[in-house]
């Protein structure tokens, strides 16, 4: 194929996806398709292989996140160019994928000629952030963030631990739980435990 085709890496847990993605690829001038990953270990690994000139990364994949994915490629390969393609539009997601060094966010349920004009934007230099992606990420940049701490915290809560238990597993007292979930409380501007757990679901800040 022609040497000025865009070569893209397609990386999804999800065959449907992929294959949708190939297809919708392999009918466009001048792209192809160059390799697709099924977790996020194997997108690094193809990437090392096939060096595309931009890759579709979901975000939640086995073996390794789409997170970590993009930030060990770009650590390997600064100039990387990186579209995440995600059913997720948490704040906290969106922020993570793009802070990562993401160029492009785009939710699967975009038209298809969308992605397509997204792989081309991003290859030329640009970054590609539709206007409801934008909204949710300047919302998240204006809330005061959680620190590494009250994110562990945060984890085991939504896990159901008790705060004991939480002391336990961090080996911190059952004092100091308590201030970091005062704190989480006061962050996230609610004024409960169960709210707070639902808050971290919905903005995609943890996982159950």
């Amino acid at each position: 194929m022609s040497q000025a085709n865009i070569r893209v890496l397609i990386a999804d847990d999800h065959p449907i996806v992929r294959n949708g993605m190939m297809l919708l690829i392999k009918y466009e001038p001048g792209m192809e398709t160059v390799a697709e990953a099924s977790n996020g270990l194997e997108a690094v690994q193809l990437f090392r292989q096939h060096q595309p000139d931009v890759t579709l990364m979901d975000l939640r994949m086995p073996e390794l996140s789409g997170v970590q994915a993009i930030s060990t490629i770009r650590d390997e390969f600064p100039h990387a160019v990186i579209i995440v393609l995600t059913t997720y539009d948490g704040d906290e997601e969106i922020y993570q994928g793009l802070q990562a060094g993401a160029k492009g966010y785009l939710l699967k349920d975009a038209p298809l000629d969308q992605v397509l004009e997204a792989i081309r934007i991003v290859h030329v230099g640009q970054n590609y952030i539709p206007p409801e992606v934008g909204a949710k990420l300047v919302e998240r940049m204006s809330r005061p963030q959680l620190s590494d701490r009250e994110r562990d915290v945060l984890g085991l809560m939504v896990k159901g631990k008790a705060n004991q238990d939480i002391a336990n597993s961090l080996y911190i007292s059952e004092g100091t739980v308590k201030f970091h979930i005062s704190s989480i409380l006061r962050k996230l501007q609610v004024s409960d435990r169960t709210q707070a757990v639902l808050i971290a679901l919905k903005r995609g800040i943890t996982r159950l």
